[in-house]
């Protein structure tokens, strides 16, 4: 069993994080069985956020009755202190707990300091201070937002994307979160669905021995693969180096991680899935894609208003209407015959 520490919060836990993003998806029966399995298996590091609608409820329904022997992370959006304080209480009741032992800054577009306008880090500072939270931390998709928060000195940990898609630069973060003794936990692991060989992806990360993943799990046939790496860890084998290239060579550069801050759309478009169909129509069975409720959903793109406000929101600067339009013109070859898929 391989354990990892995060930085100077010395919070000493398996290197299987659960992403808890997944289960405001299924009923809070399944949640609960998924939830106990992960804590009877070993996995003791639990991520949610107040913007996973019910996730923190289900997680605090699981908990109970063991919650002194795991690790909560959650997530508040707040961009004052008014609604920090809100988000706080609502986020100790909803996880049945008088303590979070991570509260992150969730996605912010600037690093909270002591005595800014927002108020939002005295405000943290007070309720560590409380005893209400344990650690300080943040959580973004901005290379120039999450080297701020690491050279600011203020915060525990940082929780970015990193999978085996990472560039020098995201790699440059992991090196020196480990340098200045700061967490780094890793969503987006399977980079949104995109990666679908576990085991690669593991074995990657698994070469940082900073590097905490959080997987997002909403079946238990998912969470039976991360369990088995518990006792058997999977190993950068030449098989697996070969196909981390193949994936880095087709995916690397302009495409769609999936993270949904671009949304909601104003005409309903579900541009995180549908900016990057394409690439999910090739590494997934195509026909999960082609049915008549995605046909209708990519249809829904006709209507983009090109009003930018997707692009805007996008944290990696993605041309996301032009995405759209050749992921659309691609999805319409699929569908005709005109272009084969698996």
């Amino acid at each position: 069993m391989k354990n990892i520490t995060l930085g100077s919060t010395g919070i000493t836990v398996n290197k299987n994080g659960f992403g808890a993003l997944p289960i405001q998806r299924i009923s809070e029966e399944d949640s609960v069985k998924l939830i106990r399995k992960a804590y009877d298996s070993g996995i003791n590091f639990f991520d949610t956020a107040r913007y996973y609608s019910d996730s923190e409820e289900k997680l605090g329904k699981a908990l109970e009755g063991i919650r002194k022997n795991v690790y909560v992370a959650t997530k508040t959006g707040a961009t004052t202190a008014d609604v920090f304080w809100k988000d706080l209480e609502t986020s100790l009741k909803n996880l049945k707990t008088d303590y979070i032992d991570i509260y992150q800054f969730h996605n912010p577009s600037f690093v909270p300091v002591p005595g800014d306008e927002s108020g939002l880090y005295d405000a943290i500072l007070k309720a560590k201070e409380q005893g209400k939270i344990r650690h300080i931390g943040l959580t973004n998709h901005r290379l120039s937002v999450a080297n701020e928060a690491i050279d600011s000195g203020l915060y525990e940990t940082l929780q970015f994307p990193f999978c085996y898609l990472a560039t020098d630069k995201d790699i440059e973060l992991v090196t020196k979160c480990k340098e200045k003794n700061m967490g780094f936990i890793a969503m987006k692991a399977l980079s949104g669905g995109l990666i679908t060989n576990s085991a690669a992806a593991y074995a990657y990360l698994d070469q940082f021995d900073n590097v905490l993943p959080i997987w997002g799990v909403q079946r238990e046939s998912e969470l039976d693969e991360f369990i088995s790496y518990i006792d058997n860890p999977p190993v950068l084998s030449d098989e697996i180096k070969a196909e981390i290239e193949k994936d880095r060579d087709e995916l690397l550069g302009e495409f769609c991680r999936g993270c949904g801050y671009c949304m909601p759309c104003p005409v309903g478009i579900e541009i995180n899935n549908s900016a990057r169909m394409s690439l999910m129509l090739r590494r997934a069975p195509s026909s999960a894609w082609l049915s008549e409720d995605w046909q209708r959903k990519m249809k829904l793109i006709e209507s983009c208003l090109h009003c930018g406000k997707c692009k805007e929101k996008c944290p990696y600067n993605l041309d996301t209407p032009t995405l759209l339009e050749k992921n659309y013109d691609d999805y319409k070859k699929v569908l005709s015959g005109e272009v084969s898929v698996n």
